[in-house]
């Protein structure tokens, strides 16, 4: 691999070999043709961060479930609006059938 050109998956893959302590770090590092400190770098970094996989998942799924509140929100607020328009609607087609007047027929091509 290119120097500095590492996948995240590769890092990880090495580091969680290191931390399984089944062979020396420097064993690892030598089978990859990687600088010893490299790979002790990579596993600082990873320890460190290890926290935030949590975080970043639950700030993930508050996100997640607040935009399926602002969804299910919106979709009640139309669904109110569909239902009065509804409602007027057959007030104003009852209001012409009580005066014998046709009711209008709407054509959407003719409304846009």
């Amino acid at each position: 691999m290119p120097r500095g050109k590492y996948a995240p998956e590769f890092k990880t893959k090495l580091v969680l070999e290191v931390l399984r302590g089944e062979r020396e770090l420097g064993a690892i590092a030598a089978e990859h043709n990687l600088n010893p400190n490299m790979l002790r770098n990579w596993k600082a970094e990873f320890l460190e961060h290890a926290s935030s996989v949590f975080e970043e998942r639950g700030k993930a799924e508050r996100e997640a479930k607040r935009k399926e509140a602002a969804v299910k929100k919106e979709r009640d607020k139309m669904l109110k609006t569909i239902g009065q328009l509804t409602i007027e609607r057959n007030f104003l087609q009852d209001c012409f059938r009580a005066v014998g007047q046709p009711i209008p027929e709407f054509d959407p091509e003719k409304h846009l």
